[in-house]
């Protein structure tokens, strides 16, 4: 497995997935499957912020620090819960008008006495840990494109890697990589448009011929589209110390409506491999090629050495919002195998020898008429949320959905700033009626283990530990642990709203082990909540509040941190 980021014995949780093979597994043995019952709350703290707290905690230095969604507070807090200093950035108000799925932040990251993470504005922004004192400030991303930021950073070799939200409002993907000790950008690789533009160059090697060509990311568009084309880079970014390369997944083409961006559209809903030197593109899959869907390309990357066919392997693992687990090798983009975790009617497979997802036509979208019973729906089988990996058992903890939709497509203009989707959309809960899972799967033996069925959407992450148990939260606001082997419940715990937040474990100074989450419901999932959206519109958000309409009656709006531990 790649290098983590922090020392396996120090107890921090620096990044949000912990190290930079994303696996936000915990080394702390501390709370075990046999004592978990015992957990209690140590403390908690309140936000003062009433919308989806998607954010990971950081523990780093003897301190806890958490960012809200808008404005984007963030807090320093010791281990007893006392605040050591907030810092407010103030950012524009205008930009919670153009963010598509409510104000969200995904985290911060601590590295080398400093705090780096982003604005909803379309800043990104470095801190002294200790004080809280603004270190730099660079804006990257312009409001009136529709442009936020909503994204967790990640640094790598002293570069700070941050992309952009709002393929919704036809913006156009790319990632930058900017100086980590002055903020100045270093190089920045768009997701569409030509090759010198995506940082495309000789060293690009991708293992399917679909992908090989010159300025793919111009032909495979119609005339000038690629310059609103979407493709944000708004999820996870994983990293190889030994190949050098970063990995992370491109967002939906715009606009939704497929029948106005005939082509691959390339490089959206997709993977990237890059040097995290200069960029510079090694190879790319796409996912899902012309996304049907809105199914994106986001999600995390969880970088494992398995032993596949009689080798260990360099490979990577990725649950998908097309509703397939992906185990493709991390250093060629060879996929070796594609296996459905969900119930999937758009599509039929993925060719292995080509690479190719193989399109249900009976579920595509086509304009004047509504297709019923597309699945996985829009947010995909799996979306934002992050899984977890444990080597002690082999096994992927993937929160996720079971949501179907009826969708119709239709013209739509582009005017920048305002939404660019052409369809409307209605999810519905999938088979069996539930609305939610949290399941283990086997990536070697390309299966699921066991899995757990909720209500509502498990739209929080997932944390795996040496103790042998897993933590999730649900929407309804019950923040679980399971015991990792077979799933069973061993411990829960009602919060005062929603979990969609980012749980850790981390060693206090007092030399125990700690959990912490955040809940605040919200997110696209929960913004009939945060938004206060009227549940009779079902097309509203996107489409999700027509599959989300009692959970008004489950949770209220919060934003509060949640510390437990054992007595």
């Amino acid at each position: 497995m790649p290098a983590a980021r922090a020392d396996e014995a120090d107890g921090e949780w620096r990044m949000p997935a912990r190290d930079y093979a994303s696996t936000r597994f915990s080394p702390l043995a501390e709370i075990t499957a046999a004592n978990v019952r015992q957990l209690k709350e140590a403390w908690s703290f309140t936000t003062g912020v009433q919308a989806g707290h998607e954010a990971a905690p950081i523990f780093a230095g003897g301190l806890l620090y958490v960012v809200t969604p808008y404005p984007n507070h963030v807090f320093a807090l010791d281990t007893a819960g006392k605040q050591r200093w907030k810092y407010d950035p103030k950012p524009q108000p205008s930009s919670q008008g153009v963010a598509c799925c409510d104000v969200v932040n995904r985290g911060a990251v601590y590295d080398g006495g400093r705090l780096y993470f982003n604005t909803l504005d379309g800043n990104s922004i470095a801190l002294d840990a200790r004080t809280g004192k603004e270190l730099w400030r660079t804006k990257l991303g312009k409001i009136e494109l529709g442009e936020t930021i909503t994204m967790a950073p990640l640094v790598v070799k002293g570069k700070v890697l941050v992309g952009n939200s709002g393929a919704e409002l036809g913006v156009r993907g790319w990632l930058v990589a900017l100086d980590a000790k002055t903020g100045k950008p270093l190089w920045r690789a768009y997701s569409t448009g030509p090759d010198k533009e995506v940082l495309i160059g000789a060293g690009f090697k991708p293992f399917y011929g679909a992908e090989r060509g010159q300025d793919l990311g111009v032909k495979s568009w119609p005339p000038e589209a690629w310059k609103i084309g979407g493709g944000t880079v708004w999820g996870w970014i994983s990293y190889d110390p030994q190949l050098n390369l970063i990995y992370y997944g491109t967002g939906n083409p715009g606009p939704w409506n497929p029948e106005q961006r005939p082509g691959d559209n390339k490089w959206t809903a997709g993977l990237f491999a890059r040097d995290v030197d200069t960029g510079q593109a090694r190879w790319f899959y796409q996912f899902s090629p012309h996304d049907l869907h809105d199914y994106d390309a986001i999600n995390e990357n969880v970088l494992v050495d398995l032993p596949i066919g009689g080798a260990t392997r360099k490979l990577l693992v990725r649950p998908e919002r097309n509703g397939y687990v992906y185990v493709i090798d991390r250093a060629s983009g060879e996929v070796i195998s594609a296996t459905p975790f969900v119930h999937i009617t758009t599509s039929t497979g993925v060719d292995l020898k080509s690479g190719r997802l193989q399109y249900n036509p009976k579920t595509q979208p086509k304009p004047g008429r509504v297709v019923r019973d597309i699945c996985p729906a829009s947010p995909g089988a799996k979306d934002w949320q992050p899984a977890a990996w444990s080597p002690r058992t082999g096994l992927l903890y993937i929160p996720h959905q079971n949501l179907c939709q009826d969708a119709g497509t239709y013209e739509t203009s582009y005017i920048a700033g305002t939404p660019y989707v052409g369809a409307e959309v209605r999810m519905k809960p999938g088979p069996g009626g539930h609305r939610g899972e949290f399941s283990a799967w086997d990536p070697v033996a390309a299966q699921k283990r066991w899995s757990v069925k909720e209500n509502f959407p498990v739209w929080s992450g997932a944390l795996a530990t040496a103790g042998g148990v897993v933590f999730y939260g649900t929407m309804d606001g019950v923040f679980k642990a399971l015991d990792a082997n077979s799933g069973e419940v061993l411990w829960s715990f009602r919060t005062s709203s929603g979990i969609i937040g980012q749980p850790v474990s981390y060693r206090g100074a007092d030399g125990k082990q700690y959990i912490a989450v955040l809940s605040g419901v919200g997110g696209w999932a929960g913004t009939i909540v945060s938004g206060e959206i009227d549940a009779r519109d079902g097309s509203a958000a996107l489409g999700f509040v027509n599959a989300m309409r009692d959970l008004p009656k489950y949770t209220v709006k919060g934003g509060m941190l949640h510390v437990f531990a054992l007595p």
